[in-house]
């Protein structure tokens, strides 16, 4: 499984995502995911399967130190008191020790950074989370969260697929070597039907999402994190990480993002976005 370097350590590049997956469902396909061969699942408080999340964890025969588990916290709980509760309260619904990577899940229209940041760093001290990062945040947020985090700033987990143009925020995450971790890394199905991938996966001998997947794993520092409910696509997804896209394919696939490509901008919490 290739990684993706944070700091001193690695994040496994292709991941399990288990945003709306079957309640009931999850702990068995997470157990089955890492029996395929995952060693990161992606969760978060609102998806609301932490705790099935765990389940799936301790239920593997993988050793707890070779999965890597990442989860998400709101902005309503950004107050420094808050933020340590949710925390806790994620590390017990979790019950796998720590938490391996911990992420701001949007950015506060209310709560300064300077007030959270500093909780997950002690959170990070105390050894009950490895890494802490963010999602959803633009060039500027980045700018000042690396200001106020003391640890590594370890991820910006974006929505990211060949139909959104990142281009602006991945420049800048790759030149400060702030790994992207990708959700809708298939757009939601959008990228089953284009005819490009189509025509590349074709070549291959693959599949449409596999070329997206990998198309996302060609760029530097990258970790793709597909969702999927169906036991039987996990190793498809998985398989993704070893197809690899000449320049001028990655070049075309580049050449699909447009005006409107972006899925996922929530008015509540959605910041004023790059592109």
């Amino acid at each position: 499984m290739p990684v993706t370097p944070i700091g001193p350590a690695a994040i496994p590049s292709l991941g399990l995502g288990t945003f709306e997956m079957e309640r009931g469902a999850t702990a068995a396909l997470v157990r089955a995911a890492i029996s395929e061969g995952y060693r990161h699942i992606d969760t978060a408080q609102v998806y609301g399967n932490e705790a099935e999340v765990g389940q799936g964890v301790r239920a593997a025969e993988t050793p707890r130190d070779e999965i890597f588990v990442t989860t998400k916290i709101l902005p309503d709980r950004f107050a420094p008191d808050e933020f340590r509760r949710a925390a806790e309260e994620s590390l017990r619904r979790l019950d796998i020790g720590h938490i391996d990577l911990l992420l701001l899940h949007w950015p506060s229209r209310e709560v300064p950074l300077s007030e959270t940041l500093p909780v997950l760093d002690a959170l990070i001290d105390e050894g009950k989370v490895r890494f802490g990062g963010v999602s959803n945040f633009t060039v500027a947020q980045l700018k000042e969260a690396r200001g106020i985090l003391r640890a590594p700033l370890a991820a910006n987990q974006v929505e990211l697929h060949p139909f959104i143009d990142q281009s602006t925020l991945l420049a800048h995450m790759q030149a400060e070597r702030i790994p992207v971790e990708a959700y809708s890394p298939l757009a939601r199905g959008k990228v089953v039907d284009d005819p490009t991938l189509t025509r590349i996966a074709e070549a291959h001998g693959a599949t449409a999402a596999q070329v997206s997947l990998a198309w996302i794993l060609s760029k530097p520092d990258a970790v793709v994190l597909p969702k999927t409910g169906n036991p039987d696509r996990l190793a498809s997804n998985l398989a993704a990480a070893e197809l690899s896209l000449s320049a001028e394919e990655i070049a075309e696939i580049d050449a699909l993002a447009g005006p409107g490509g972006r899925i996922i901008s929530p008015e509540s919490v959605a910041p004023d976005w790059d592109d």
